[in-house]
């Protein structure tokens, strides 16, 4: 008596699955709120003012980016520049690409979390310096 109702009841289930697995992913991101630089620092140097630019992933996070925009949702950030520049990311871990664009000198990234440093440099356009925690 079952066999009539399995090639409906597989796609439901099958169905059921992949929706509770994609819910799992939407919950894993973390809310920040308005508090976007509590997480890694990093700082760039060019101490002879060279160009750079600078690409950071992180796993996903919700901010508020305005009254408007609650919940802005980011899993990166990209920075372009001159010389020197430092922030933080959002969350804890993350890595950071420094690539040099352009000018004379070297250019180099480092990451500090809990007394942990991670530098990397480069001189080369070609050759970009990453450093991370994850």
């Amino acid at each position: 008596m079952m066999r009539p109702f399995l090639p409906i009841l597989l796609p439901i289930v099958a169905a059921t699955l992949l929706v509770a697995a994609g819910s799992t992913v939407a919950r894993a991101q973390t809310h920040v709120g308005a508090q976007h630089d509590q997480g890694v620092h990093w700082a760039v140097a060019a101490p002879q003012g060279a160009s750079w630019s600078l690409a950071c992933r992180f796993p996903p996070v919700t901010m508020e980016m305005s009254n408007y925009d609650r919940a802005h949702w980011a899993n990166g950030l990209t920075r372009t520049g001159r010389g020197p520049m430092a922030g933080r990311l959002p969350v804890d871990n993350g890595y950071c690409t420094l690539t040099k664009t352009g000018g004379p000198g070297a250019v180099a990234i480092a990451m500090v979390r809990n007394g942990e440093i991670q530098a990397r440099g480069t001189i080369d356009p070609a050759r970009p310096a990453s450093v991370g925690f994850l």
